[in-house]
C-alpha cells in the first residue's frame, strides 16, 4: 500500500528563492492555462456550431512550450516538471468538475497554498533529500530510505516549507482487541464510542480566536504591502498554521486509536448542512468525509480498509 510522508524543510536563503520561484512558475503555467481553458469553453458556449475541442494537459504543455516559453525566459531557471505538473493538476480539476464531483478550478494567488510537484532522479538520505534542479535539502526529521518516491510536492505554509511524497509500504495486520466499534460525532465531544469512552475535541480555534482578531485588527491600517504588512501577515499565517496542526493531532489521534484496536468501525454519515458552521470548522469534521449513506462501515481486518455501505 502507499505511505504518505510529509516533513520540514532546513533551507537557506538560496534555496528558499528557489523554491519560490519554482512556486511561481507552476502557479503562472496555471493561471495561463486556466485563463485559456475558460476562453475556450466561453467560445464552445457562443458558437455551438464552430466547437474547439477542449484541450488535454499534454496539448496545453505543447502550447505553453511553444508560445509561453520563448517570452518568458525565466520559465527556463527552475525544472520542467514544476509546470508540467501544474498543467496535469489543471486537466485533473476541470475532469472533476465536469463530472461534477468539485467546483471548477479557480485562478491562484501568490502567497495562497503556494506548491509543486517534481519528479526524476529524486534520492532519499537520512536526514536530506535530493531534488533535481534544486539540489540537496536537509529536513529536521530523519527520512525512511526503504524505498525511493517517483515524485514530490514541495509547499509552503506561512514561512516554513515542507516536503511531501509517497512510499510503497508493505501493510501491517495488528492483533486488534475490539472487533466492532461504533463512532457518534458530535459537536460537544468530538467523538463518542459504542464502548463508551469520549474523545474531546480540540476547539483551537475558539482558543486562539481572540489573538487572532487582534492580529487582524492590528494590520488594518497598515498599508498593503510594506514591510510591516508582510510581517504582521506571517505572524497570522503562523497562528492558522498553529491551529490547524492542533486540530489535525487530535483527529489523528482518534483515528489511529480506531484503526489499531477495533477491525470494524460503523460511523454515521450525518447531514452537517444545518448545523454551527464555526464549530464543525474548529473540530475539523472534514477529515471524516464519507460516502452519503446512513451508516458506513470501514472494515480493517484484512489490513486495509475496506467500506461497506449500510
Amino acid at each position: 500500500m502507499l505511505l504518505g510522508f510529509k516533513t520540514e524543510l532546513k533551507l537557506n536563503n538560496q534555496q528558499r528563492t528557489s523554491l519560490a520561484k519554482h512556486c511561481g512558475v507552476a502557479r503562472h503555467a496555471w493561471n495561463w492555462a486556466l485563463g485559456l481553458t475558460k476562453q475556450i469553453l466561453d467560445h464552445n458556449r457562443d458558437n455551438p456550431e464552430e466547437k474547439i475541442k477542449f484541450p488535454t494537459a499534454i496539448d496545453l504543455h505543447k502550447w505553453l512550450v511553444a508560445l509561453i516559453k520563448p517570452e518568458y525566459p525565466w520559465y527556463y531557471e527552475v525544472s520542467f516538471f514544476a509546470p508540467q505538473y501544474a498543467l496535469r493538476q489543471l486537466a485533473e480539476a476541470w475532469r472533476r468538475a465536469f463530472k461534477k464531483t468539485s467546483k471548477p478550478p479557480r485562478f491562484k494567488k501568490k502567497g495562497r497554498a503556494d506548491n509543486f510537484t517534481i519528479d526524476g532522479a529524486i534520492k532519499l538520505d537520512h536526514f536530506k533529500v535530493k531534488v533535481p534542479k534544486i539540489g540537496w535539502l536537509k529536513t529536521y526529521e530523519r527520512l525512511p530510505v526503504c524505498s525511493q518516491p517517483k515524485s514530490v510536492t514541495i509547499s509552503r505554509t506561512a514561512d516554513r516549507w515542507l516536503i511531501s511524497f509517497k512510499l510503497e509500504v508493505e501493510p501491517v495486520n495488528y492483533q486488534k482487541p475490539h472487533p466492532v466499534v461504533g463512532v457518534d460525532l458530535g459537536i460537544k465531544a468530538l467523538a463518542v464510542l459504542s464502548t463508551g469512552e469520549v474523545f474531546e475535541g480540540a476547539k483551537s480555534y475558539r482558543k486562539y480566536e481572540k489573538k487572532l482578531s487582534r492580529l487582524q485588527w492590528l494590520n488594518r491600517p497598515k498599508q498593503i504591502g510594506s514591510a510591516n504588512w508582510k510581517k504582521n501577515q506571517v505572524k497570522i499565517a503562523r497562528l492558522h498554521r498553529k491551529i490547524a496542526n492542533i486540530r489535525k493531532n487530535t483527529l489523528h489521534k482518534l483515528t489511529t486509536y480506531l484503526a489499531k484496536n477495533h477491525s470494524r468501525i460503523g460511523i454515521e454519515d450525518l447531514n452537517v448542512s444545518g448545523m454551527m458552521a464555526v464549530e464543525l470548522f474548529a473540530i475539523g469534521w472534514h477529515l471524516y468525509r464519507l460516502p452519503q449513506s446512513s451508516v458506513v462501515w470501514l472494515d480493517l481486518s484484512c489490513g486495509e480498509p475496506v467500506v461497506s455501505l449500510n
